[in-house]
């Protein structure tokens, strides 16, 4: 190989290794979703940037316990987290269950006010991540204003989508901003309880 091959040949490869420093930095940004809620109580359904369905959320009500639960689904249709309100409060299990076994995390306290609520939300042993882990949820429902919080960092935070010279905003739809490296169905599995009858 001349040294004219061997120069091109390095310059590919710094080529390939630009490209692939520039794809797995497109992961390191914040990611944007639209949230819609169907009239008339109807269930959530959650956008990406382009308009296409990434997950719905449907509710269901027992006479017996859970009183209530909410699954969270992607696309296709596969149940990934149920919250459900149980005598205890809100928690989160694994797909469509409330069984203890599939347990995630639990709501450990709840501040409700007319003008702010807070959250906090325990992950239970043996689930994904760190046992101890925390993260604080504050804001207001009624205004669609959530910041999700784990430790002293902010992961996640919605608002309503607001427009300029409009001066009545719809409840019906809503931004969620998901912050890197932070688990996207965790995050809008914790919010369904925030949020809780929408």
């Amino acid at each position: 190989m001349g040294m004219g091959e061997e120069e091109g040949e390095e310059k590919r490869e710094k080529e390939v290794d630009y490209d692939a420093s520039l794809l797995m930095s497109a992961w390191k940004i914040p990611v944007d979703y639209k949230v819609y809620k169907g009239r008339l109580g109807g269930d959530l359904t959650v956008n990406d940037a382009y308009g296409n369905l990434v997950y719905r959320v449907s509710g269901r009500s027992f006479s017996s316990s859970p009183r209530s639960i909410k699954t969270l689904f992607d696309a296709a249709g596969t149940p990934l987290i149920s919250a459900a309100f149980l005598d205890s409060g809100w928690q989160g299990f694994k797909g469509n269950s409330w069984d203890s076994k599939d347990l995630i995390f639990t709501v450990q306290k709840a501040v409700y006010s007319a003008f702010k609520t807070e959250i906090i939300i325990s992950m239970a042993d043996g689930s994904v991540g760190d046992p101890k882990l925390t993260y604080r949820l504050i804001g207001s429902p009624f205004f669609r204003s959530c910041t999700i919080y784990r430790e002293n960092s902010i992961v996640a935070q919605t608002n309503l989508l607001y427009k300029l010279k409009k001066v009545i905003y719809s409840r019906q739809k809503f931004r969620l901003t998901v912050y890197p490296e932070v688990d996207h169905v965790l995050v809008l599995a914790m919010l369904i309880i925030f949020f809780g009858g929408y």
